[in-house]
């Protein structure tokens, strides 16, 4: 409902599936509305690296590990075979009803299909142009991530090592950079002197992630 698709996506993401391995496949992202203002300009950036970096790697192994919900194509008869797992999901024995692209993208890894990245099937989606939008949508991604981290760690070791790295690289990479944040902000409180060190720990993790 707040994404438009190029005329070509289908047929492009559909020479994806006449691989019978390939159970997903995922078009490249944009923000439509890129030029209301500073937030949505960095939101269609980040879309660019998601895409055009991470996913772009993970497609050389066949394992893009998120099928992004805005413009992705999935293999009926896989679809069939998951739609009992995908339409109950629970997390710690609660119903789970976020992050379901990704949820859907580990059923089809975890069944032995291959997911894909086409980087000339061009979508365009409405991103927030408001920080409080941004923050609750990060919010509710960064839970999903999480969750099927959990769900699909078992998945790892058949993965190339790379995946693995950068499957862990996702995870933690976060975490450290919120416990560095919280610890510069702590020192600069209690002691008042400028966090330097923390600082160049920030930079340093953000260089190794890029």
């Amino acid at each position: 409902s707040d994404t438009e698709i190029d005329s070509d996506v289908v047929s492009k993401l559909v020479r994806k599936m006449q691989n019978p391995a390939v159970g997903a496949a995922m078009g490249q992202l944009k923000a439509s509305n890129r030029n209301d203002s500073w937030l949505t300009r960095l939101i269609d950036m980040e879309y660019w690296l998601a895409c055009n970096e991470e996913r772009a790697a993970q497609t050389r192994f066949g394992a893009v590990m998120c099928c992004c919900g805005p413009c992705a194509m999935y293999r009926r008869s896989a679809l069939l075979l998951l739609l009992e797992q995908y339409e109950t999901q629970f997390f710690r024995g609660k119903p789970s009803d976020f992050g379901e692209d990704r949820h859907l993208t580990i059923l089809m890894l975890k069944a032995g299909f291959r997911t894909e990245y086409v980087p000339d099937a061009i979508a365009a989606t409405v991103v927030p142009d408001t920080l409080l939008p941004y923050l609750r949508q990060q919010l509710r991604w960064a839970r999903s991530t999480y969750r099927d981290t959990l769900l699909g760690l078992h998945l790892l070791p058949g993965l190339d090592r790379y995946l693995t790295l950068d499957v862990v690289g996702q995870n933690l990479g976060p975490l450290l950079l919120a416990i560095s944040s919280i610890a510069a902000l702590a020192q600069l409180a209690l002691t008042g002197t400028v966090p330097w060190w923390t600082g160049l720990t920030i930079i340093a993790m953000t260089m190794i992630r890029c």
